[in-house]
């Protein structure tokens, strides 16, 4: 009986020991795990290019190429051979993060801001897909108006019309734009696509082929579900790039529905986007690269850095 009222004694600070252990490893791991992501994202601040003004009337586009920087989301800087830089639905701020909240999303920056709003005073055009907040972004667009921006702005319709009446820019200072309307800026030419948002609140996206006399056509899907107008509208002009969106939520392709387009308009290059910004939004980039391979595509994949400059067609 003695021998039995030890070994539970002994059994019981067994146990209570056991759960100190792994209280213990518990903590420590989630005290490792705060410090790796800590240490990680502070890495990462401190390793991503940053872009300045400088930079980019500094580089130099060879002819028949064009050079793309990914800002993170659908942003974009695109420059020509012959020096004009243009801006694709900048978000180079954190404004997302308070305007969905109420909606229990967490919206909230996850890459670091790459460059500074006013510095896109020297860009020749500021171009918008559409007016969500992460596309037609007040806190961006007012700090360049600031430092001197004065456009020209390319804009669909409902964008047109909120670019005035919520940033107050003037309206001689933007272009309205529609599928199939064509724009020309220095060397490049823009030819509007058609695309399919996610609901009432804007029913004016699109897309846009950006292309350069005797060299590429980039083709920028905007934030558009999968319909067979979307690839009719741009199979013809023969992209050579493809940057897609691939984060499947709000009626945005997915990275299958995406595959799928490019197999349709068959582009040399297919690149995601839209996958990076927001926790409550986000996409593994490789799961295009998946859907690709089993189309026998796989090889056209390529995974963009935040800032780095990427040529087409010198860069592979």
């Amino acid at each position: 009986m003695g021998n039995d009222k030890r070994k539970g004694s002994i059994v019981g600070d067994m146990r209570q020991s056991g759960c100190f252990l792994l209280a213990l490893l518990s903590s420590f791991y989630t005290t490792l795990l705060a410090s790796c992501r800590k240490y990680f994202s502070l890495a990462n601040e401190a390793v991503m290019t940053t872009l300045t003004q400088n930079d980019l009337r500094k580089f130099s586009v060879p002819p028949g190429a064009l050079t793309v920087w990914w800002l993170g989301q659908n942003s974009f800087l695109l420059k020509s051979p012959g020096g004009t830089i243009i801006t694709i639905d900048p978000y180079l701020s954190n404004s997302c993060e308070e305007a969905v909240k109420p909606l229990g999303l967490d919206f909230s920056r996850q890459i670091p801001i790459p460059m500074a709003a006013g510095d896109l005073a020297c860009v020749d055009m500021l171009v918008f897909t559409h007016s969500h907040l992460d596309h037609m972004d007040p806190e961006t667009i007012k700090p360049y108006r600031e430092a001197g921006g004065r456009g020209p702005y390319l804009a669909p319709c409902e964008t047109w019309e909120r670019l005035q009446t919520e940033i107050g820019v003037p309206r001689d200072q933007i272009t309205m734009t529609w599928p199939n309307k064509i724009c020309t800026i220095g060397d490049l030419t823009l030819r509007t696509t058609f695309a399919i948002g996610f609901g009432s609140d804007d029913m004016t996206h699109v897309g846009y082929l950006v292309s350069v006399a005797d060299g590429p056509t980039f083709y920028f899907t905007g934030d558009t579900s999968f319909e067979d107008l979307v690839w009719m509208g741009v199979k013809d002009h023969k992209p050579d790039v493809m940057i897609t969106v691939i984060n499947g939520a709000f009626r945005n392709l997915g990275p299958a529905e995406a595959a799928k387009l490019a197999e349709q308009i068959q582009p040399k290059v297919v690149i995601p986007c839209h996958h990076d910004m927001f926790r409550s939004n986000t996409m593994a980039p490789q799961m295009l690269q998946t859907n690709l391979i089993l189309l026998g595509l796989g090889e056209r994949y390529r995974l963009l850095n935040h800032c780095d400059p990427y040529t087409y067609p010198t860069d592979t």
